[in-house]
């Protein structure tokens, strides 16, 4: 095949992955307020735990924690977490990640400032001039991100050079007399804040809210209705370059016949972004990806999807959209690659948008996928 059809045939696919499909209305029948306050319950403690890429083990316990009786958790080298349901084949996996997007200390300078890389991409702007959050070996230390030194234009697109951070020392000696190391991980303070009846904002929804769906997906599992073999797993660092689920499509003698990773749908469902590619509005179901940066997913999976959510009128929309998932590394295996999730708005940002609405029905099906498909 030619390069120009080669082309021709990925624009085709990404133009028809661009319609959006939903069964059922706005939202499932099965949405209720206690579920929906379910929801908010337990993506706000995992909002508000912190987890910046390399440094999840806190995030991790709080999953650990809420897992049924049933549920025997293994921790593989790299830090992610699995559980495994049901036996034989075929083999299917859900993955989620439990890292956020933040900084790492890199250098204390002699004038007490420390010295940041950043962990997943986003915008250092949008963190310039605000409150830090250091990570330390003996708890956070309240500092603050350093704006620039020099003016550039404009100001908010473009990243200060040598972005650095300040707990209001004036020595190097001072800094470290607070615990703080090279190597801490370092964020802004966040907060699970509810808007109106079904909205929520917060920093780290991704991917906070697609391993509270996972959670309790899981908690709500029938293992009786499993005729296979299901694993779910909670990754570390897929903001840094999707190194654990590197690891877990690596694992030896482990080839699924399926992977679905639950993830964020970033969306242009806001009032600045122009709405021709990723629209998916926020309170009108979870989405499926059709074509991503990183993969197109094969048209006859994507169909059983949206067959199997309209018969149970679970509301799904369909897109395509920039980034990658976890699911990638399971790709270079030849494994079928699906991801579904919610659409969020302002994405990587201190005020991400999500419905809770959304993350109800995201339950459901990861739930409907796991026992019937």
């Amino acid at each position: 095949m030619s390069m120009n059809a080669k082309r021709h045939v990925r624009l085709s696919l990404a133009w028809l992955t661009l319609l959006i499909f939903w069964a059922g209305g706005r939202v499932s029948a099965q949405v209720t307020p206690d579920r929906v306050e379910r929801v908010a319950e337990v993506l706000e403690e995992l909002i508000e735990t912190y987890g910046v890429s390399g440094d999840e083990e806190r995030v991790r316990d709080v999953v650990v924690r809420q897992l049924p009786e049933w549920a025997e958790p293994e921790i593989d080298d790299v830090g992610n977490l699995w559980v495994r349901a049901g036996q034989g084949d075929p083999v299917v996996v859900f993955i989620a990640h439990l890292d956020e997007v933040g900084f790492q200390i890199t250098e204390i300078l002699a004038d007490g400032t420390a010295q940041l890389r950043t962990r997943g991409g986003f915008y250092p702007s949008l963190w310039e001039a605000t409150p830090a959050l250091i990570h330390t070996g003996a708890g956070p230390v309240p500092a603050i991100f350093m704006p620039r030194d020099t003016v550039a234009d404009p100001p908010a697109r473009r990243p200060p050079d040598g972005f650095r951070l300040s707990a209001g020392t004036a020595t190097r000696a001072a800094t470290e007399a607070l615990g703080i190391r090279v190597g801490d991980t370092v964020s802004n303070p966040k907060e699970f804040v509810r808007l109106g009846a079904t909205r929520a904002t917060a920093r780290s929804f991704d991917d906070r809210a697609g391993s509270t769906a996972q959670l309790l997906a899981v908690q709500a599992l029938d293992l009786d209705a499993l005729d296979h073999e299901v694993i779910f797993i909670w990754s570390v660092q897929e903001e840094a370059g999707l190194v654990g689920a590197g690891v877990a499509a690596d694992a030896p003698g482990f080839t699924p016949a399926r992977v679905h990773a639950i993830d964020t749908f970033v969306s242009s469902a806001a009032p600045i972004d122009r709405q021709n590619f990723a629209y998916a509005p926020l309170g009108s179901g979870p989405v499926a990806r059709g074509v991503d940066s990183s993969s197109v997913t094969p048209r006859a999976v994507l169909d059983a999807f949206l067959e199997l959510a309209e018969g149970h009128a679970l509301p799904l929309q369909v897109g395509a959209t920039n980034g990658g998932t976890d699911g990638t590394p399971f790709r270079d295996w030849g494994v079928p690659h699906m991801p579904f999730g919610w659409p969020l708005r302002y994405s990587h940002s201190p005020v991400e948008l999500i419905d809770l609405e959304d993350v109800v029905v995201l339950v459901d099906l990861i739930k409907l996928v796991a026992e019937e498909w």
